[in-house]
């Protein structure tokens, strides 16, 4: 199959062109710079640049594709994530680049579209798991993330299959916020703000790039991607800590008013369940809970969390 990845130099993006490659496909991926071209061509992708808010520029790269995966976002850094305005081109991205895409997608006869979305957009649910089937209470930040969905759902009404991958909270070696997360562990902070007994799900890097691959495959819909046990933050941290061989945090993990107003979706409960894609796709997890992801990460990339 020949395959479109938007997003393909990102931590989640890189690891699906591999998968991608490995498996056979001919995998085309968005690259902004040279270097990130580079990349790309390293893997075994031929890259392409492309403005994304360009409607006949994403037509011209998409043209010929089968299948789109769409990767694409710019999550800002954990210090400047309380702003409004740091969300502004990934908001964009969300409302307008997928709609570019899905336009491109249909005018190309590509029979595929996969969105990926995210977990947060789900209501504080306490203890409750959560499927697919209980409704959307997204934060102001999080109500793009429904119109790039809204997209997915298009592109199936137009004769195509689209997905939507409602991720979890992804960790990885590389990636920025995951470092971030073990500063503040030894610091004695907080890694993820909010009660102790508020469930956080998560998903490792690698297996949500499995789960993309898994989507080739998977019925039209929306599907829940995160690990098999969601872990409270008390569990959590209490991993976290023994795994970097640091102290607990020493506070609760509440957010400043200054912080809450963007991010207070962060607090919430949210036991989210994979039970449908793993059903629908034959797809599982490597990694079980975000504890057993720490502690493989430590393992595996020592260097890569500062041990």
């Amino acid at each position: 199959m020949r395959i479109l990845v938007t997003g393909a130099t990102g931590v989640i993006g890189q690891r699906v062109v591999k998968l991608l490659i490995a498996a056979g496909h001919t995998v085309t991926g968005v690259a902004r710079t040279e270097p990130k071209a580079a990349l790309l061509r390293d893997m075994g992708a031929d890259p392409v640049e492309v403005d994304l808010f360009d409607p006949s520029a994403v037509r011209g790269a998409v043209a010929g594709h089968e299948a789109v995966v769409n990767l694409a976002t710019k999550i800002p850094p954990p210090t400047q994530a309380a702003r409004t305005s740091a969300w502004s081109e990934t908001e964009r991205i969300r409302r307008e680049a997928s709609r570019h895409l899905v336009d491109a997608a249909l005018e190309a006869g590509a029979g595929r579209f996969v969105q990926e979305s995210i977990c947060f957009i789900y209501a504080d649910r306490g203890h409750a798991w959560i499927d697919e089937d209980v409704p959307l209470d997204p934060p102001p930040l999080g109500r793009a993330n429904e119109a790039a969905e809204a997209q997915a759902r298009r592109f199936t009404e137009a004769g195509g299959t689209g997905v939507v991958l409602r991720f979890g909270q992804f960790y990885a070696w590389d990636s920025t916020h995951t470092r971030y997360m073990r500063r503040m562990a030894r610091l004695r902070l907080p890694a993820i703000p909010g009660p102790k007994d508020a469930y956080a799900s998560a998903i490792a890097a690698d297996d949500a790039a499995t789960a993309v691959v898994a989507a080739l495959g998977a019925p039209a819909g929306t599907w829940n991607v995160t690990d098999d046990r969601p872990l409270t933050r008390g569990e959590f941290h209490r991993t976290l800590t023994e795994t970097l061989g640091v102290r607990p945090p020493v506070t609760t993990g509440s957010l400043p008013l200054r912080l809450s107003r963007n991010l207070g979706f962060y607090l919430r409960s949210q036991r989210v369940s994979n039970r449908r894609f793993k059903q629908a796709t034959g797809w599982s997890p490597r990694l079980t809970d975000a504890g057993a992801g720490w502690r493989a990460m430590v393992a595996e990339h020592p260097n890569g969390q500062g041990r």
